[in-house]
């Protein structure tokens, strides 16, 4: 607790409250912040305590977070109830009180007089609000030598209460969004072990089946090989799912790596459209694509991983996008930089989820009420592919019309190291 300084002039108060108030401001720890609180308020309203009561919505009732610290282990333990204390009146109706003969007065809670062998004389107490909420209570008590509490006092601890309240809010909703991301963090942890475990575990007993099932195909009779077939087809829908989760393992564990060579992005545009086309065929969809004429857009980077994140955003759009629909596939750029987009006519995105849709097991639709497949791992994947090429991915949509996917990717290594030192920079 600060020195005690003699009897302060209007003046000088305010301007202790101003100097208190950047103070506050910047004190991002709570105990430290009700701690400098109760000491200005016993400062300034010359009183011998001071004490801050905040409400636990839990229990109903008002408990001591900030007090003298000889008395502080005590008071922690006791519970003010609202309906029979100062403090629990002062909380309910959002008004101060001031107390100048507490030795008889029944308001006056004396189960803390009895458990800390203290005798209270007055009380003068504030609420603390947050525009329309009070969230606790500000008690000067026992102003020193026996005088009453002024209207000065009343008023300059009402403005620090105010001050106060803003500042204990402001903390604790800090505290609240540190352990939210702290609580998000573990779950992500758990999400990511959740993925390279299943993912590890999964592939064995996989590929047994497929093994035995592609064995078994040659010799069961032709009535059964429909049935089989189907085994085959699940068996390998589920290994492409097995494989989009290891990729995303392999990827957080820093296991990626870019394995340069030169390639022509217009032949793999190409080449994906022919390995979408039979699928786009089925479902009675229409895609196209088109490349530069006689440019083959040479790209020095890793070959496979640019093929999965493109493969996946026309899969992507093969799957959203209904009978009748179009899908388009475009290359394009420089020796700078190469730019390949996926457009489609498909069920679009909410304009308030397409930054949402690179999010591993992001689904546009409820998983209640989905009927288009996928388990939302394609894009995250995508991303990650590009991400590693020191590139960048991104999607514009209208909800019922479409979306289009682009994705940037430096041309070569010399480029990539720019456009790395780019973004660490911005």
């Amino acid at each position: 607790m600060s020195e005690r300084v003699g009897q302060m002039s209007k003046s000088q108060r305010l301007e202790r409250l101003l100097e208190i108030s950047r103070t506050m401001s910047a004190t991002l720890d709570l105990i430290q912040l009700l701690d400098m609180i109760i000491d200005v308020a016993c400062e300034l309203t010359q009183s011998e305590v001071a004490s801050i009561l905040l409400y636990d919505s839990g229990a109903g009732v008002l408990r001591f977070e900030a007090s003298p610290g000889m008395h502080r282990d005590d008071l922690r333990e006791i519970s003010i109830p609202l309906d029979s204390s100062v403090a629990g009146w002062i909380f309910t109706n959002s008004k101060p009180m001031v107390i100048q003969d507490a030795h008889s007065d029944p308001r006056v809670y004396r189960r803390v007089d009895e458990i800390l062998n203290y005798k209270t004389q007055s009380i003068l107490g504030v609420p603390l609000s947050v525009k329309t909420e009070t969230i606790g209570v500000l008690e000067a008590v026992n102003k020193l030598d026996n005088a009453d509490y002024t209207e000065d006092d009343l008023e300059v601890l009402e403005t620090l209460a105010a001050q106060a309240a803003i500042a204990i809010e402001n903390v604790r909703l800090l505290e609240s969004i540190q352990e939210t991301n702290e609580e998000l963090k573990r779950l992500d942890r758990m999400k990511s072990d959740f993925i390279a475990i299943a993912s590890h575990e999964l592939r064995t007993p996989l590929g047994l089946i497929l093994g035995h099932a592609t064995f078994l195909q040659e010799f069961i009779p032709p009535d059964h090989q429909e049935q089989m077939e189907v085994i085959i087809r699940s068996a390998m829908r589920l290994k492409a799912i097995i494989e989009d989760m290891s990729a995303i393992a392999h990827n957080e564990q820093g296991q990626s790596r870019v394995r340069r060579n030169p390639f022509s992005v217009s032949k793999l545009v190409e080449e994906t459209f022919n390995q979408f086309r039979d699928s786009a065929k089925e479902k009675q969809i229409e895609i196209g694509f088109d490349i530069p004429e006689d440019e083959a857009l040479i790209m020095d980077g890793d070959q496979e991983k640019i093929e999965v994140a493109l493969s996946n955003l026309v899969d992507n759009a093969l799957n959203y996008t209904d009978a009748g629909g179009q899908i388009g596939i475009k290359a394009e750029g420089d020796d700078e930089m190469i730019k390949v987009f996926v457009v489609d006519t498909g069920i679009g995105i909410p304009e308030d989820e397409v930054e949402r849709v690179f999010d591993r097991f992001y689904q546009v639709e409820s998983h209640l009420t989905r009927k288009h497949g996928g388990m939302g791992l394609g894009l995250s994947i995508a991303k990650a592919m590009v991400e590693i090429h020191n590139g960048q991915i991104w999607c514009e949509s209208k909800e019922g019309t479409g979306s289009l996917f682009c994705f940037m990717v430096p041309a070569n290594k010399e480029k990539a190291q720019k456009a790395a030192n780019v973004f660490r920079s911005g």
